[in-house]
């Protein structure tokens, strides 16, 4: 099994084609995730203002924090702590919503909390990824060693974000008809490029990579068991239901991986190590996801069958 060092040594690197498609793949993961964007999902901020703020803040901040500090404690490969980083900086993923559905948990506040980090994440994503990494000797010393130049990451990212996340959510409420005919349309071509971009990335170093993902699949079953547990315990502490902390667990433990893949090989060097541990994470929040949401299920049926067993 290859040591989880060696994939330091291996740096994505995109042809030309290739290298030009990512700002345009960018846009469309951003453009496909806004048409699903309604003002009506944003009726949690209104309802529960307090609760919601704090779950807001339990995923965009806290999870990077709870990131740092289990990056402190493993002390991982400097590119693998920025690919937890990255992971941790990247809003909520879209398929948490169906996961809370399945779980039985509050759909509604699910949608709400993906919502706004999709829509935050113009600004918030490529500054946190500085602002955090920036805390880690190592990915601080990995980041300067790339040449990243502060101002023109965050200023581009976030050109390339913003620009069609407010075109689809303009779409969505001009024409909602158009926008839900080209939803599945947008979510096909967007996975479809994100696809092509890994596939061309993977040249030559595929064999080293995929034995690398086996070996940090530890790291990344601990990292989202990390987010799992502060998205319930965050819930917990903020006084939602049943409902509401299943919907707090998925949510913060599912974000949009394809994004912050395509962000480390646009801007920041297509790092070996970064790259294999949010591709992993990319499959294992989905199995993990499925599982948690049937567990809940399971709980649900116990519960029940508890109380029709005690009824007179």
């Amino acid at each position: 099994m290859t040591d989880p060092a060696s994939l330091d040594a291996v740096q994505l690197s995109l042809g030309p084609v290739f290298q030009s498609v990512l700002p345009v793949s960018l846009a469309v993961i951003m453009f496909a995730v806004s048409l699903s964007l309604r003002v009506e999902d944003f009726v949690a901020l209104t309802r529960r203002p307090v609760r919601f703020a704090g779950a807001a803040i339990t995923q965009i901040l806290l999870l990077p924090l709870a990131t740092l500090g289990l990056v402190m404690v493993l002390q991982p490969q400097p590119s693998i702590a920025l690919g937890m980083i990255v992971v941790a900086c990247c809003p909520g993923g879209n398929v948490s919503n169906f996961f809370t559905h399945l779980a039985r948990g509050d759909t509604a506040l699910s949608v709400s909390l993906t919502a706004t980090s999709s829509l935050l994440a113009a600004l918030a994503t490529p500054v946190s990824i500085l602002f955090w990494s920036g805390l880690y000797g190592p990915t601080r010393e990995l980041v300067d060693a790339l040449d990243v130049d502060a101002l023109p990451f965050v200023l581009q990212t976030m050109l390339i974000l913003a620009v069609p996340l407010i075109a689809g959510m303009v779409l969505a409420a001009r024409a909602p008809g158009l926008a839900a005919r080209l939803r599945p349309v947008m979510s096909m071509l967007a996975m479809a490029i994100l696809v092509l971009i890994i596939l061309g990335s993977l040249a030559g170093n595929a064999d080293l990579l995929l034995m690398g993902a086996i070996a940090i699949l530890p790291t990344v079953i601990l990292h989202n068991a990390l987010a799992l547990l502060l998205g319930y315990a965050a819930g917990w502490a903020l006084r939602f239901d049943v409902r509401g902390r299943r919907a707090m667990t998925i949510e913060v433990g599912i974000q949009n991986s394809g994004l912050g893949l395509v962000i480390l090989l646009g801007a920041l060097g297509g790092l070996g190590g970064a790259a294999a541990i949010i591709a992993v994470w990319g499959i294992w929040h989905l199995i993990s996801g499925v599982g948690l949401a049937y567990a809940f299920r399971l709980t649900d049926h116990w519960r029940q069958e508890k109380l029709a067993g005690g009824a007179p």
